[in-house]
């Protein structure tokens, strides 16, 4: 399985549901603006027993994109070190948009969700019926219109 990022947009989603992200294919980084000087208990402990697959980007300066540009920054480094990897932004900002199209034509394989929980292996796994786990599958195929996968390898 592709490893997956989760790159969290803290001063725009504060996730309640981070526990579905200790699964061994997920990656985190929680970017925190420079005016925020707490993280929730469920964030904070959530990424400590992730160990080394989780960390947390304290943003330096102040500006209105300024955490925006930093995950921007890290997609491009990860994305250079390891691009057979996903990336998925957490954030209400549709700012990133633009990027993520962008990426896309990179071949870079990147979107944007509003919480955790629209992860979209997140929505499979928390399915409890076989049928649900189809029906989530099915669903996440129809969204991504013509950036369906066209091997039954890339869809593997």
């Amino acid at each position: 399985m592709k490893k997956n990022y989760v790159l969290i947009d803290y001063e725009n989603v504060q996730p309640e549901t981070m526990a579905a992200l200790e699964r061994k294919h997920f990656s985190v980084l929680v970017f925190v603006g420079a005016n925020q000087a707490k993280v929730t208990y469920e964030v904070a402990s959530v990424l400590q027993r992730m160990g080394d697959r989780a960390e947390y980007v304290k943003i330096a300066g102040n500006g209105g994109n300024a955490l925006d540009f930093h995950i921007a920054y890290y997609i491009g480094q990860l994305a250079a070190k390891e691009p057979d990897s996903y990336f998925h932004i957490v954030s209400k900002d549709t700012g990133f948009d633009p990027l993520l199209q962008h990426l896309k034509s990179k071949n870079v394989s990147a979107s944007r969700v509003k919480s955790i929980s629209d992860l979209p292996l997140v929505k499979v796994e928390a399915s409890k019926s076989a049928s649900e786990r189809v029906s989530a599958v099915i669903a996440n195929l129809a969204k991504s219109g013509p950036a369906k996968p066209r091997t039954l390898k890339t869809l593997a």
